[in-house]
């Protein structure tokens, strides 16, 4: 795969998380209202799409049916969403153990 092919892929990619993104924000119509739990639950979910995806592009090698390219992108793309939900627990974390030294 050449570079051009290369940065052509990676420009569609951000095209495509820009396009969630938005999508995302369109659909939570207030901000306040949204429920923490379930939001939890869709960042646990996004998590485990994302590496039953790179388990499926790695068999799709392994078989002969996917590129070495995609493979380290799905892989990469799921260390990615795992260190964010791994950033986000430490701040949430951080955050409850603030709370609990501050005094009555």
């Amino acid at each position: 795969m050449t570079t051009p092919s290369i940065a052509n892929n990676a420009y569609q990619l951000a095209a495509q998380l820009q396009q969630q993104a938005r999508a995302v924000e369109e659909s939570v119509p207030d901000r306040a209202s949204v429920d923490f739990g379930q939001m939890v639950k869709e960042a646990v979910d996004t998590v485990v799409d994302k590496g039953q995806q790179a388990d499926a592009q790695a068999i799709g090698m392994i078989e002969g049916k996917t590129g070495v390219v995609d493979v380290v992108t799905a892989v990469a793309e799921t260390e990615m969403a795992l260190e964010t939900m791994v950033a986000v627990r430490d701040r949430v974390i951080s955050a409850y153990e603030e709370i609990m030294r501050m005094p009555i």
